[in-house]
């Protein structure tokens, strides 16, 4: 169940959805940490600097102030602004730290930090972590310095230091809400991602599981199938797939006309050389030399015949499995046209075939001689099978452009365009009684040999074969 891509793609889906979501929330989670902190401590900040602002005018009122009518010093009593009332305002705890600050009145009503929590005589602004007195929790606070300004040096003393603190629990437990809305919307947002993966998996690996089935049939031997169209990749795939059907079809029936065509090809000269040994074997039935020896003859023909269809067979073998050996040598083109012309006179003159052969040019190449002469005899064979008896067939020779040039053109039926290129494959013959091997060897062997094989043709018309080899080249 798990190895099932139906299954395996929703569940990647959802994994990195999931991933994204827990990294997306603990960073969110830690910048709103770190921005309540940065809120928290400017609020603090604000806060003190405020109190301690308030605590530095009292103290100004409270000193060296001189009644002018009785010469005594006018002491004043603490603000009104006590700490309670000031910790009920901001919500948070008022410390200070330093000496007293009204004669007489203590703190008043201050919690007292000892002198080594902050550094207030410095007379700067600070921000800090600590844990009060008789207290078990971190604290956040804030620390402001009190300054008073002497009235006769107009010189600013630091008397102590206002510490604004909350507790930093207060501050996590902001985050808290956050956790818990994030959480609901990733509930949420997982649930839809899991239909939306579901569906969309449904949508990706439908056509896929059709391919597959259309390929399951393939195996088994059904080239016949229907196979699905698909958007995109999938689209090239399904139609790669359905040509690739098409061809194994064709293939199979190709190998199947081949083995018949084969068989009927095996069949006929043993059937003959069958018939004339058992002649000669029994006693008065071929009594005469003369018969004797056309039964001999006729059986080396058809041995013959025989050897040149296992050839044809090993080497196209040879061929598809890339063992196939090309020599080099220099090759005299039109000595070797003459060898390949005069092999197919005697047919031309037996057939009342219009036979020629014109050489333009003598060009001397580097190739394998034998198996430029094979190709030759190849497309000479073809086209003796391909056209009727007084007709016309032609062999010719040239160079240009840096290539040699072998057209055989015959009087036959010519050939369709849509039959031209699968004329080239195995088993496929264009004549009756052929295996479909010789145009397949000869293109395989002048590809071997850096040529190629063309074919111009007009149905009604004839056909016209042409070998291009370069002129100069070494084996390809």
């Amino acid at each position: 169940m798990l190895g099932s891509l139906r299954v395996r793609l929703p569940l990647v889906f959802l994994a990195g959805i999931v991933l994204a979501g827990v990294i997306t929330t603990l960073i969110s989670v830690r910048l709103f940490q770190d921005y309540s902190r940065d809120q928290t401590l400017t609020k603090l900040r604000r806060e003190a600097h405020g109190i301690a602002v308030l605590y530095a005018r009292a103290v100004d009122l409270s000193y060296g102030n001189v009644d002018p009518k009785t010469g005594k010093s006018n002491d004043r009593k603490p603000p009104t602004f006590a700490a309670p009332n000031l910790q009920l305002a901001t919500g948070d705890k008022i410390y200070f730290v330093g000496p007293g600050l009204f004669p007489g009145q203590g703190f008043v009503g201050l919690d007292h930090l000892p002198p080594q929590t902050v550094d207030w005589i410095s007379g700067k602004s600070l921000t800090f972590e600590f844990v009060p007195p008789g207290a078990k929790r971190q604290f956040l606070g804030a620390a402001n310095p009190i300054l008073v300004v002497d009235p006769n040096t107009k010189q600013s003393t630091t008397i102590g230091a206002i510490v604004v603190a909350t507790p930093k629990t207060d501050v996590n437990s902001v985050v808290t809400p956050l956790i818990e809305r994030l959480a609901i919307a990733g509930a949420f947002g997982l649930l839809i991602a899991a239909v939306l993966s579901w569906y969309l998996s449904r949508r990706i690996v439908r056509p896929v599981l059709q391919l597959s089935d259309a390929v399951d049939a393939v195996a088994s031997g059904r080239y016949d199938v229907t196979v699905p169209a698909a958007p995109g990749e999938l689209g090239h795939l399904s139609s790669r797939i359905a040509e690739m059907a098409h061809r194994l079809g064709e293939v199979e029936e190709m190998e199947r006309n081949f083995l018949m065509s084969v068989s009927h090809e095996v069949r006929t000269p043993l059937t003959a050389i069958r018939g004339h040994v058992s002649a000669l074997l029994d006693e008065g039935v071929v009594v005469d030399p003369e018969s004797r020896h056309q039964s001999l003859e006729t059986v080396e023909a058809e041995a013959q015949r025989l050897e040149r269809l296992v050839g044809d067979i090993l080497d196209l073998a040879k061929l598809d499995t890339h063992r196939f050996t090309v020599l080099t040598e220099e090759v005299d083109m039109a000595q070797l046209l003459d060898q390949a012309f005069e092999r197919y006179r005697e047919e031309a003159e037996r057939r009342s075939i219009d036979y020629r052969q014109e050489v333009r040019d003598r060009p001397v190449i580097t190739s394998d001689g034998d198996r430029v002469l094979q190709v030759v005899g190849n497309l000479l064979s073809n086209a003796f099978k391909a056209t009727p008896d007084g007709g016309s067939i032609s062999l010719e020779l040239a160079q240009r452009n840096g290539a040699v040039h072998v057209a055989v053109e015959d009087t036959g039926p010519g050939i369709p365009a849509e039959a031209r290129e699968r004329l080239f494959r195995p088993f496929v013959s264009g004549s009756a009684g052929g295996t479909g091997l010789g145009l397949a060897i000869a293109r395989e062997i002048s590809t071997a040999l850096g040529g190629r094989i063309t074919l111009q043709s007009e149905v009604g018309k004839g056909s016209r074969f042409e070998l291009v080899l370069p002129a100069d080249s070494d084996e390809s």
